[in-house]
């Protein structure tokens, strides 16, 4: 078990796949695209339930399934992928704080690249799958499997990792899913069947297209209270930034 003991986040983990080893990440955000895909994802496939994290800026809110307690944020791992999967969302002020505390525990395991899932707000509803990559030379990845971005912005989380990945030299990529400010099961599954693509996968999504109206349903419960205990918890001890 290793433990990054870090001022903001401490991660209690197994030890991830070997060199080379690819790093998915879904946190709550618009659509709740990311955390529906991974989570479908890492069940659908069984990965193994690897670690968690936790940090004394996440909102006071534990997740449960059938009366049993579910981390916040959890690892999973399977061959030579790693799947981190968050029910509480970052606040935006802690947002550098926690991609560099993940990516500092990730750094010696030399992953060959990390990918974030997050939704983008639109105008349609065709569940289109944009993507953006750390060098133009990592987009050649998945140029071939989404819709690149030609010039926009991309905030929150996925932004500090996308970020703190550049900076390192990691190949890092954002699968984006149109999605409406709602959950978004469709979205989320439009994402995972780029993740077929890029990892050959072989994940059927029937059964969350199936699903979609009971998830949506479920995940919208979820999205409020998370909402509610992020507009509730006191701020005070939130690093501020003139």
């Amino acid at each position: 078990m290793t433990i990054d003991s870090s001022h903001d986040l401490k991660i209690f983990s197994k030890p991830l796949p070997g060199e080379g080893a690819a790093v998915l990440m879904g946190f709550p955000g618009s659509g709740l695209v990311g955390t529906i895909a991974l989570q479908y994802l890492v069940d659908q496939l069984e990965f193994e339930l690897a670690g968690t994290m936790t940090s004394r800026y996440f909102p006071p809110l534990a997740m449960m399934n059938k009366g049993v307690i579910n981390d916040p944020v959890r690892v999973y791992t399977k061959n030579n992928i790693a799947a981190i999967v968050a029910d509480i969302p970052i606040h935006p002020m802690i947002c550098y704080e926690i991609s560099n505390g993940i990516l500092d525990w990730l750094a010696p395991y030399k992953p060959k690249e990390v990918l974030t899932i997050a939704g983008i707000v639109t105008n349609e509803s065709e569940k289109r799958v944009f993507g953006v990559a750390t060098t133009a030379e990592a987009l050649k990845r998945i140029e071939d499997h989404t819709l690149v971005l030609p010039i926009g912005s991309i905030s929150g989380i996925a932004s500090s990792i996308l970020t703190g990945c550049k900076i390192r030299g990691i190949p890092a990529f954002g699968l984006l899913g149109e999605t409406v400010n709602a959950p978004d099961p469709r979205s989320s599954a439009a994402t995972i069947e780029v993740l077929n693509k890029m990892y050959n996968l072989g994940l059927d999504v029937k059964p969350l297209l199936e699903q979609a109206e009971e998830i949506e349903q479920s995940m919208h419960r979820i999205s409020e209270e998370v909402q509610q205990s992020a507009d509730t918890s006191p701020k005070k001890d939130l690093p501020m930034y003139g």
